[in-house]
């Protein structure tokens, strides 16, 4: 219970570390080469209606999510690869079967016996 508390803390940060530098770091210099672009200004305004507000669409915020998740997905899949990797170094190498029972001994011989009386 402890080990997923933590993993959703750490996630969570990891999360606002992520958003931080695409917002921060990553999405400016690509808005300065596209032309001084500010992605999070990105939207399409709607017609208002009655006096109301114009209803906006904001497909900049929505392209810096999808950069935030490519991020923290790719950094996932590193992890869960590290981890694999990890793991299959400390399985043990595969060794000899184990020695047959007792019984399975002895069910041997019978069936040995049995095969020897058939063929007289």
């Amino acid at each position: 219970m402890i080990d997923l508390a933590v993993g959703v803390i750490i996630g969570t940060a990891f999360g606002k570390i992520t958003t931080s530098l695409v917002q921060d770091i990553i999405m400016p210099p690509i808005g300065f080469i596209l032309g001084g672009v500010e992605f999070t200004a990105l939207s399409i305004s709607l017609q208002p209606l009655d006096g109301r507000a114009a209803v906006t669409i904001d497909y900049g915020k929505f392209i810096q999510a999808v950069v935030d998740f490519l991020i923290i997905a790719f950094a996932v899949f590193l992890i869960v690869k590290a981890a694999n990797a990890f793991k299959r170094k400390q399985e043990p190498a595969s060794a000899a079967p184990p020695a047959p029972s007792a019984e399975e001994v002895l069910l041997t011989e019978i069936r040995d016996l049995l095969k020897s009386q058939s063929k007289s």
